[in-house]
């Protein structure tokens, strides 16, 4: 098949630093059996385009995107036809995909892999708060083809849209991200905790830091690494000061998957604190390199707990602290819950996520072939 994948970016030339690794991986298998063309909106500001992970990547660039980005698929298109177009994203992502899809006659698909379905106006988070997001996602959703989404959460919250929807999570690249199998703590040593998002407010660090500090009170000894770009100036790293975290809490910043691994390696607990998440895929890696996750119920986090990980309330710092006290003082629960959610996300990793969309992209144009 001739693929059209259009995304908002996760893409760069480099294929380190700004970069989406699942959505990398998927497009590197993808390739190896089909063309594809990646169509990514806000990649850079100037358009270009570049060849990464087997694919061609025509970045669309800043002024007019959406239309900009309908035309350059159809360009191509005209070059060599597309036997369908695909999202990843529901939003800009998925409306160029299914306008696109509709002018030229072809299968449109959305994936949704982020926050188009909620609404946090106390944040000014999602794509229904306001009429214009809901009318937009609306009619993407509708005239989709077919939409997959990374988790049950997602799968039930489009549900309720009434939208039928495929369960496709988007899995961890074994070769590239290679299995570790969990490990106990070391005896007497303080435990290491790490969060890995960046610093914003669908992430809400001030409930992972408020937790923290409930954890020093009761007298757990930990340190916690933080990882990831902050968008806040400063503001997070000021309320750890104010709650007396100095020396228990390192803000490392963005760190590039390399960078990345030996913090997760040497990690007893992945934590998380989102107001929403669609997967996400740092509890995915994380498991992969058999650390288990205790943070607040979003994503696959409500799949798993409470086998293969604990969930608590989103919001809720003092829920968050018990589940990590309660974890870090019965550590034959902690390598229960690693092994369940390794066990997990090796059986679906990059390439069962590249086999189900194959699956649905051959399934959907048969479809379309007998109507």
């Amino acid at each position: 098949m001739k693929l059209a994948l259009v995304v908002p970016g996760g893409v760069d030339r480099g294929g380190e630093s700004r970069v989406i690794p699942t959505l990398l991986a998927l497009i590197a298998r993808l390739a190896r059996s089909h063309e594809v063309h990646v169509f990514a909106l806000r990649q850079q500001a100037a358009p270009a385009r570049w060849n990464l992970a087997g694919a061609r990547v025509h970045n669309i660039g800043a002024g007019r995107t959406a239309v900009r980005a309908i035309l350059a698929i159809r360009a191509e298109h005209r070059r060599a036809p597309f036997d369908l177009v695909q999202s990843i994203f529901a939003a800009d992502c998925g409306l160029v995909a299914v306008a696109a899809a509709r002018w030229l006659r072809r299968p449109g698909l959305v994936h949704v892999a982020g926050g188009e379905l909620v609404s946090l106006p106390a944040i000014g988070y999602g794509g229904r708060r306001n009429w214009r997001g809901r009318l937009r996602e609306g009619w993407v959703l509708r005239a989709a083809d077919a939409v997959s989404a990374a988790s049950a959460p997602m799968i039930e919250a489009l549900r309720a849209l009434d939208v039928g929807a495929l369960r496709i999570p988007l899995g961890v690249d074994l070769h590239a991200w290679p299995p570790l199998a969990p490990r106990a703590r070391r005896a007497g040593a303080p435990a290491r905790l790490l969060h890995i998002a960046s610093l914003n407010r669908v992430k809400d660090q001030p409930t992972l830091l408020r937790a923290l500090a409930a954890l020093r009170c009761a007298g757990v000894e930990f340190r916690m690494d933080i990882v990831g770009a902050d968008t806040l100036g400063g503001q997070m790293q000021a309320l750890a000061q104010r709650l007396g975290l100095d020396g228990r809490v390192a803000f490392l910043g963005f760190r590039t998957q390399r960078e990345l691994r030996p913090l997760v390696d040497a990690a007893d607990l992945l934590v998380l604190s989102s107001l929403h998440e669609a997967g996400p895929l740092v509890l995915l890696e994380a498991a992969v390199a058999g650390v288990p996750t205790v943070g607040t119920a979003v994503g696959h986090l409500c799949e798993w707990a409470p086998q293969a990980a604990l969930a608590v309330a989103p919001g809720d710092s003092a829920a968050l602290a018990e589940a990590l006290r309660q974890v870090l003082a019965d550590d034959a629960l902690r390598l229960r819950l690693a092994w369940e959610a390794h066990r997990r996300a090796l059986r679906e990793d990059a390439s069962h996520t590249a086999l189900a969309f194959e699956r649905l992209h051959a399934q959907v144009c048969a479809s379309r072939g007998r109507a």
